[in-house]
């Protein structure tokens, strides 16, 4: 079953109960749902009154709890199994300390941010020896109540919809806001430069083509210093953008990056509802936390190849998200299959930063019209080398790049990144994006040849983008041996529906590969033995 979950924002009223779960991997949520009813309704507790759901962070993602959760209607919150180690409780074991890293999940996930515990550690009846798993639950009461991210597993979810809050869609809803993103679980705001900056490193952890931005493309940006005391004009860039996508202006808007799209998506346009299809790049998510929307997650599994099951989007959410291909899976979905998103009074935005790398740009949206609510965004960073300059492009209805571009500053992108951009749509410039996205494809072929030597090493299939995703036991342990000798590769812990075991490594050139490929095996065989390699 694919998972899903949906972030609801704050919640509202006089609750104050947290409910602990403690549970064995595979425990169904019925068996959760029915302990916690249990529970509640033995100590005369009301379940309008639970705030929200807690456990650690390994189980976060448990369908049984996560479904739980989604059945009480409140959010689930997880904390680091560390911190609640250091939560003095009434019932502690040594084997769920051993096992997880904290003597009691329920009790502690529960008294974490409370004040009083309410009902100490309950076991679920009957569902061991029932061969389903095992659950545990405590309540404690908190003065005052606090919000927590909220996740459903399941296909659909009924929850209904919960409005964010009215905002002017003005210039000064443009100034940062200062509410704290980090608490919606991984560190959203971490990217593959933090991997390498400062560092002599080889780069894995960057998906920027090396060896960019080529001769003749340095040459068109230097020649635009020249207008710099002029404000900039992107008129020439923007219709070079729709000449190139064979779209009218109108549906073009040019942007400091791909980043800066995602700002102006959550701050310009109304939902109440916004879902994020993870694993992916975590900006659209920050960007929207940032704004004060309230996020919801589907969270693709990696037992279905993170592929996208159209079904698993609750039919009630007004703006979903989604990366094609998809960073850091590199799963490329098909577009009658990203269609399917897509119906009147949803917004549907699918990221196509590294669809010119696919050769053809096959199951790209990117020239469509027909299809309701599409928003499209481009990033000329990755190919052409241009992280520094800060340009890409939103491709959407007139109606709704007015929108956008009401909530852009003036002139919101330099001379010099015009001058790129317009370079970068000429047909020379076409023809090399073409050329490297095949080259692209030969060097990705050969470095998955060469992780598929590793026995350790589990690669997510089909790949399509210039990095591949790979799953291996003690992958920290591994990322920094790699770091010692000279390489850097991206963690996986910090997307929302991966974890520690995850890396991303980026395609590089074949020299470059073997060079890797043999660091990697030097990695590997240092780990202990019993590590499980």
């Amino acid at each position: 079953m694919t998972g899903a979950s949906v972030d609801t924002g704050p919640v509202s009223g006089s609750r104050s109960l947290v409910v602990g779960v403690g549970a064995r991997r595979g425990v169904p949520d019925d068996v959760v749902f029915a302990l916690i009813e249990a529970v509640l309704s033995g100590a005369g507790l009301d379940a309008a009154d639970v705030l929200e759901v807690a456990t650690v962070d390994a189980r976060g993602d448990e369908p049984g709890i996560v479904g739980a959760a989604a059945r009480l209607g409140v959010p689930l919150r997880t904390h680091p199994a560390g911190a609640l180690a250091a939560v003095r409780v009434p019932h502690p074991s040594g084997a769920v300390g051993a096992a997880v890293g904290t003597p009691s999940v329920a009790e502690a996930a529960a008294l974490i941010e409370a004040d009083e515990l309410v009902v100490p550690k309950t076991r679920a009846p009957g569902a061991k020896a029932a061969g389903r798993g095992m659950a545990t639950c405590a309540v404690a009461r908190r003065f005052p109540a606090g919000a927590g991210t909220f996740e459903v597993s399941g296909r659909k979810t009924s929850t209904s919809p919960v409005t964010a809050g009215s905002r002017p869609f003005t210039m000064a809803a443009m100034k940062p806001p200062t509410r704290n993103i980090e608490s919606a679980g991984p560190d959203l705001r971490h990217h593959g430069d933090a991997e390498v900056r400062g560092e002599n490193l080889t780069d894995l952890a960057v998906n920027v083509r090396t060896h960019t931005p080529p001769e003749w493309l340095r040459e068109r940006i230097a020649a635009s210093l020249t207008s710099l005391a002029a404000y900039p004009d992107g008129s020439s860039a923007r219709a070079a953008v729709a000449g190139r996508h064979g779209l009218p202006v109108e549906r073009v808007l040019l942007t400091a990056g791909a980043a800066e799209a995602f700002v102006l998506i959550a701050r310009a346009l109304p939902a109440r509802r916004p879902v994020v299809v993870h694993p992916q790049f975590t900006e659209p998510e920050a960007a929207l936390r940032a704004a004060g929307h309230g996020v919801g997650r589907v969270l693709l599994r990696a037992e279905d190849g993170f592929r996208l099951d159209p079904e698993a989007v609750p039919e009630e959410a007004d703006l979903v998200v989604i990366g094609n291909p998809t960073n850091p899976t590199s799963v490329l979905h098909p577009a009658a299959l990203l269609e399917r998103l897509a119906r009147p009074g949803r917004t549907l935005v699918v990221d196509e930063a590294f669809m010119d790398v696919v050769p053809g740009e096959r199951e790209a949206l990117c020239d469509r019209t027909d299809i309701p609510g599409l928003v499209v965004l481009r990033s000329l960073t990755k190919t052409w080398g241009l992280a520094g300059l800060r340009i890409g492009y939103v491709l959407a209805a007139p109606e709704t790049v007015a929108l956008l571009s009401e909530a852009q500053p003036l002139w919101p992108v330099s001379s010099p990144a015009l001058a790129a951009a317009q370079a970068c749509m000429e047909p020379r410039a076409l023809v090399e994006a073409a050329e490297a996205a095949d080259r692209i494809t030969v060097d990705r072929a050969h470095l998955l040849a060469g992780l598929a030597e590793f026995s350790e090493v589990e690669v997510v299939e089909a790949a399509r983008g210039p990095f591949v995703l790979v799953r291996l036991e003690r992958a920290a342990e591994v990322r920094e041996r790699l770091r010692l000798l000279g390489f850097a590769a991206r963690r996986g812990d910090t997307f929302p529906g991966l974890g520690p075991q995850w890396l991303r490594l980026a395609v590089r050139d074949r020299a470059t590969t073997n060079r890797f490929l043999q660091a990697l095996d030097q990695a590997v065989q240092a780990l202990p033995v019993g590590s499980g390699r």
